[in-house]
């Protein structure tokens, strides 16, 4: 009949058949993936009965316990503060190299590039073992630990905010015969000076949170205290750092959350 309005979809039978196959490798994926994980659902099944005798050998929380741990939680922080100094020292000019529009050459692409995936690669475990190995346990196999960790992170992200930014002061300061580090420094730059804020910020937020961790394998920080707590199976030392760490994790959310507002 002439002007009958056909149905509209969204998706042909094509799009329709690719997304069902996609659903259906997913949850056969899924299930393959579970059934890899041999798991033991006798010993899961008493999960609700261990957690609750933990907890309340974990309760109440050492206060005496509390003094102990303001050394460590210092040193967290500063293992934080000293490897995302290192990290942004290094991304910058990493970034310079794997952004298109800035790299000198190919060769120079592919080697910002590779450092960008090398380090993000590597969890900050092994990066803390490679470290500890190197420097001895301690706060300075953790700073570095963290510090090159974040390296990949802070490299890709601002690469990613030096390729969009305008090319028109660039391409005016060099045709002035402005040489490449004067370029950067005012013709970059301050394109990228937010996003550099806000990016160094958050990665310090996320550093706090892993300089919490990697003391557990002898990298300093309030881990390698929790660490010797579980070991002495003292729970309630166990509880106390515990609700320090969450404390100090909540106090860096606020504090980056301020600055990459400032930096907006």
């Amino acid at each position: 009949m002439a002007g009958e309005l056909t149905e509209w979809n969204r998706y042909d039978s094509r799009d329709h058949l690719i997304r069902y196959l996609a659903v259906l490798g997913t949850i056969v994926a899924f299930l393959v993936s579970w059934r890899l994980l041999e798991v033991n659902y006798e010993f899961a099944a008493t999960a609700p009965r261990e957690v609750s005798d933990l907890l309340s050998r974990m309760y109440p929380p050492d206060a005496a316990y509390s003094g102990e741990i303001a050394a460590p939680l210092v040193e967290t922080v500063s293992i934080a503060i000293l490897g995302t100094t290192l990290a942004f020292v290094i991304a910058i000019p990493t970034a310079y190299l794997g952004a298109e529009n800035t790299t000198p050459n190919a060769i120079t692409y592919a080697i910002g590039k590779f450092i960008i995936s090398f380090t993000r690669s590597v969890n900050v475990i092994i990066w803390a073992l490679v470290f500890v190995i190197v420097f001895g346990p301690g706060a300075l196999a953790g700073a570095f630990a963290v510090g090159f960790r974040s390296i990949g992170f802070l490299g890709k992200l601002i690469a990613e905010e030096i390729e969009e930014i305008d090319p028109v002061p660039v391409r005016a300061m060099r045709a002035t015969g402005a040489n490449a580090f004067t370029v950067a420094l005012y013709g970059i730059v301050p394109q990228v000076k937010p996003a550099l804020i806000g990016l160094a910020t958050y990665r310090w937020d996320i550093n706090v949170r892993e300089s919490t961790v990697i003391g557990f394998v002898g990298a300093g920080g309030i881990g390698l205290a929790l660490d010797g707590r579980i070991d002495a199976h003292d729970w309630n030392a166990v509880l106390t750092i515990l609700v320090a760490i969450l404390l100090i994790v909540l106090v860096s959310e606020v504090v980056s959350a301020y600055l990459r507002s400032k930096a907006r």
